[in-house]
Formats: C-alpha cells, structure tokens, sequence
C-alpha cells in the first residue's frame, strides 16, 4: 500500500461522464482519488444546491468504488470574490463558501481549495480589498471548524493585471498565521509557485506544518494552464522529495481535457509520470 495518494483533477476527462464513469477512469488511469471542481460556471456553482440525497449518492459511489473525493477545488470566488466592494457579490462570496463547507462535510471531502484572490475580473485589488479578503477569510475558516473541514489557500497564478497577489507559499502564510485556526492552511499549486519565485523548496519550506496537500501542474514562464506533463520546467521529483520530507502525502494531478480522444491515454501517462517523481 503506498503512503501518499495521488488524485486527478475532474476537469481533466469530458463533463459528459457521470461520477460512476470518471472513478472507473481514474482508476484505470493509475489515480488513487478525484479533486470534485465547484468553478465558477453555473453549471458547478449549482452543484452545492444539491438535496440530501443527491449528496448521498455521491458518497456512496465513492465508498462503493473505493475512490474518494478528499478534496474540493473551489475556484467559483473568482466570480465571486471574498474581498469584492460590491455588496451582493461580496455577499454571495460568503454564501458559496457556506454551502462549500456544507456540500464537503456531506459528500466526505475533507480539504476545500480556496482561490487565493481578493478581488478578480472587474475590481483593482486595493488595501480595502485585501482586509475585507482577510475578514472574510476568517468567517469562512470558523464556518469551517464548525464543521470539522479544513480550508486551503491555493497559490495562484501571477498575471500583468497583478490579480495573482497570493502567488508564493510565503504570503498564504501571512493569512493563515493572521488567522490562525487549525482549520485554515495552505494547498500550494507547484506550477504557479515554479514562475513565481527562484527557490521553490525555499518558498515550500515557509509553509511547514500548515500545507495539507499539493496541485502538481506543468507551467513555463507566463504560460499557467493547458501544458503536458513533462513538456514544462517544473521540478516535480524535487518537490515531491521537499513535500514528503514535511509529511505532505496527498497530491493531486491538475490539468485539463483538450478535447481530444486520447484523454484516457493522457490520464496513463500523467500518473505514470508522476509516481516516478513521488518516492
């Protein structure tokens, strides 16, 4: 039995499967587990009005499969950002992040993803915003002690429009030591944090003791999202190594379906390559 999990992310087959379908895939893809995405579409946004028993299915499909969802990347804040200035979005912010918490503690997941953005499309990211972020953020993480879920900042994407100001593992940090709850940490997404900063291990390293988990992703300088594994420059075994080495053991694969009819194929290669970077 290994000591580490590795997932796959749900985007990365077609929205066309059904969850019976998409564990069968990951299983005979080499994954261990999925990443459930609630985005920022209508069509995932409306997951979390699911009624008791559609949640219900959900987690008995997981036990019945014995492959578990353990983690939710929750990505819909970028429509609905917690430090918005606009009164109904900020508000409907709070409210995706109630029925988030609410939506994991019914279906077993026990890590919710959080975008690490104040503000998204149409708002400039400001002192304002970034204390309305930080006061938001610590209702959500009591919200989710309540419920025994564990809140984790993601590491996001650095862009020309600046809205990637919680790029690197050390200022998630700032959050969660300002914070400070059992129930907020950090789940950093290597690909990002690899274009961000020079020293990668240096930058995990600020997180030990709070990183819960890790988006493995390939990126290049200015490129984030949509690359093969193995096509980018990212050092997955030498992080790996620097995660294990902090009793970090739940991974998880984030890329994306192109379309294309070799999508089962690519799940193959992409596990394959990276349990040869996890030891």
């Amino acid at each position: 039995m290994r000591d580490y999990t590795l997932a796959f992310y749900e985007k990365s087959m077609p929205d066309t499967l059904t969850w019976k379908e998409k564990m069968e895939a990951g299983k005979e893809g080499g994954f261990d587990a999925m990443e459930i995405s609630i985005d920022e579409s209508d069509f995932r946004l409306s997951r979390l009005e699911w009624s008791p028993e559609e949640r219900n299915r959900l987690l008995r499909l997981t036990k019945e499969y014995n492959f578990p969802i353990n983690t939710m990347c929750l990505s819909g804040h970028r429509r609905y950002p917690l430090g918005s200035g606009i009164p109904e979005v900020e508000a409907r912010g709070m409210q995706i992040m109630q029925q988030a918490v609410e939506f994991a503690y019914d279906t077993g997941i026990r890590i919710v993803q959080l975008a690490g953005y104040d503000v998204y499309y149409n708002e400039q990211s400001t002192p304002t915003t970034k204390e309305r972020f930080l006061q938001n953020l610590a209702k959500s993480a009591r919200m989710a002690a309540a419920n025994g879920v564990i809140l984790a900042l993601e590491t996001m994407e650095t862009d020309e429009e600046g809205n990637g100001f919680l790029n690197t593992v050390e200022k998630a940090m700032y959050y969660v030591n300002e914070i400070n709850s059992p129930y907020l940490k950090v789940y950093p997404d290597i690909g990002n944090i690899t274009n961000a900063v020079d020293n990668v291990a240096f930058d995990l390293r600020k997180g030990r003791g709070n990183i819960v988990a890790a988006h493995f992703k390939e990126t290049v300088p200015h490129v984030f999202r949509n690359m093969k594994f193995g096509e980018g420059r990212v050092d997955f075994e030498m992080t790996a190594q620097v995660f294990r080495s902090m009793g970090v053991s739940m991974f998880t694969a984030e890329f994306w379906y192109d379309g294309s009819d070799s999508w089962r194929d690519t799940l193959k290669a992409t596990s394959s390559h990276l349990r040869n970077c996890i030891h």
